[in-house]
């Protein structure tokens, strides 16, 4: 239960002007004459505090002290925002939550709780509660994130009545698709589509070049925020004094060159959704206001001594690190990880997803194929050697490399032929070009590889080589294992051995002896 400093903080900023920063909601009046609230908690003055705060402001507000009571209201009465403690009695808060939102997936819920742990709130957010405020508050508090909320229920409105239109002028049109089979792909797929329905912040992880924007894309576009701008902004790209100015703005004079005030991209991003991409090389002065654009939706733009705006942004974050490793490290602030990460997302490598190879460079093929060269002539098919071939590399640059090396072969390839295995223009990344192209080094290695010493650049060339011969033999044999070992003049149990040594995976429904 809260103690009662927190009523007695909230009566301290109990007037209708409670500061500037509960001015700049700047909420309509008959917006909020329209929304209904209702304020549950079982004390009393709190309770009581809230009430008085919101009704002066303009709100239709009612209230009850116990869990069950609330259950009720929310299942018999349509509610725009419901302000709830954690911890009531009969029935927990979570259970009102939870109860809340099975009724109507679009009111607003906000937890209060005087003992606001990290597990608690992240669990709340993740079953859907909006926001949480942390007991004892001041009425301001209360005022600009209930403004927040108004502004949310506002955008929702006003979305929805923009897709409507969409709707009608020009049909249902189908959304962005991801292209994949793999168990691992579509889980990531499926949980980026469920929770594409909800406001929760998502951060998605994953190495480079394995589609985490696409999938931010994917997200947005299936929201209810679709109607709105998907901001995208990459945290490594800028020195830090540009990357604060184009996330906040700046006002007139801030520094040398700012001859206006410019608005940030979280102010035009408000109403829909900001993806910080590279989120782990936000330098820490900047994550640190962030995090109270994440907590208020405060704006205080370069060069402002006052709140510029109150924005409403859901945020999408995608980093090629692992995120609880950067925090341990003293790089990404833990409170804003938790704040960021409501909802982890991990996309698997393409190494992973070896399934998806075959569908994926067909795709690429046929994209880049009407890209370069028109639909007048049949496009090139990949041969089974080829594809097979595909699937044995490593992709280190997963989809983006593959993707990169499909429109390569695309651009040279003629028209109605049949793409064989070494007209797949692959590099190796270890050892420099695999077909032995110019830009090597002596012998067809990189320099790098000579200058290491005699045993390590030994063994080193010794892997490249059986690596390689083991790619070209797989996919000469059309990956029939038995047709392979004898190609070789090897045995099977030793052919295993060496591709399981170098990472290389075979096709078991390819495996049947040859006739």
């Amino acid at each position: 239960m809260a103690p009662a400093a927190s009523s007695k903080s909230l009566g301290e900023n109990t007037g209708p002007t409670a500061g500037t920063v509960a001015d700049a909601t700047a909420v309509p009046a008959e917006l909020k004459a329209d929304l209904r609230v209702l304020v549950v908690d079982d004390d009393r003055t709190l309770r009581e505090g809230c009430v008085s705060v919101l009704e002066q402001d303009g709100y239709q507000v009612s209230s009850t002290g116990r869990g069950d009571e609330a259950i009720n209201l929310v299942q018999t009465r349509k509610w725009d925002i419901v302000l709830c403690d954690l911890f009531l009695t009969p029935i927990s808060g979570m259970e009102v939550l939870k109860s809340t939102l099975q009724h109507n997936k679009d009111t607003i819920v906000v937890m209060m709780t005087g003992n606001p742990s990290i597990t608690t709130s992240i669990e709340a957010l993740r079953e859907g509660a909006w926001d949480y405020l942390p007991k004892p508050f001041a009425a301001s508090h209360l005022q600009v994130l209930i403004g927040r909320a108004s502004h949310a229920i506002k955008v929702a409105r006003e979305t929805r009545d923009m897709e409507a239109q969409l709707t009608r002028e020009n049909g249902n049109s189908d959304k962005m698709i991801l292209l994949g089979v793999s168990g691992a792909f579509r889980k990531a797929v499926e949980l980026a589509r469920r929770v594409a329905a909800t406001d929760a912040s998502v951060m998605i992880t994953g190495e480079s070049g394995t589609g985490k924007e696409l999938i931010a894309q994917f997200i947005h576009r299936h929201s209810r925020r679709a109607s709105r701008q998907l901001v995208a902004i990459n945290c490594a790209a800028m020195p830090e004094p540009l990357l604060e100015s184009e996330m906040f703005g700046h006002r007139k004079g801030a520094f040398t060159g700012a001859d206006r005030d410019k608005p940030g991209l979280l102010e035009t991003a408000n109403g829909g959704t900001l993806f910080l991409d590279e989120l782990t090389e936000m330098p820490l002065s900047i994550q640190a206001k962030l995090l109270r654009v994440l907590q208020d939706g405060v704006v205080r733009r370069v060069g402002s001594e006052q709140v510029d705006a109150i924005v409403n942004v859901r945020f999408i974050s995608a980093t090629n690190r692992e995120p609880a490793d950067a925090a341990a490290t003293g790089i990404l602030r833990e409170d804003l990880l938790y704040r960021l990460r409501v909802v982890p997302l991990k996309l698997p490598p393409l190494r992973q997803r070896q399934d998806d190879i075959p569908l994926l460079a067909n795709h690429f093929l046929g994209h880049y194929w009407a890209r370069h060269h028109g639909g007048g002539e049949a496009p090139p098919k990949f041969s089974e050697e080829a594809i097979a071939f595909l699937r044995t590399r490593p992709w280190r640059g997963n989809v983006r490399e593959l993707q990169n090396v499909i429109e390569h072969l695309a651009v040279l390839a003629e028209p109605a032929s049949q793409v064989r295995p070494e007209d797949i223009p692959l590099q190796d990344d270890d050892l420099g070009p695999s077909r032995g192209a110019a830009g090597g080094g002596e012998g067809g290695f990189p320099a790098s590889v000579m200058n290491e010493a005699y045993h390590a650049a030994k063994e080193k060339v010794i892997a490249h080589f059986e690596r390689e011969y083991l790619m070209r033999l797989t996919s000469r044999a059309g990956f029939n294992m038995s047709k392979a070992a004898r190609l070789a003049d090897i045995d099977r149990t030793t052919l295993y051995r060496l591709m399981e040594k170098h990472g290389i995976k075979r096709d078991e429904a390819a495996e049947t002896p040859e006739a």
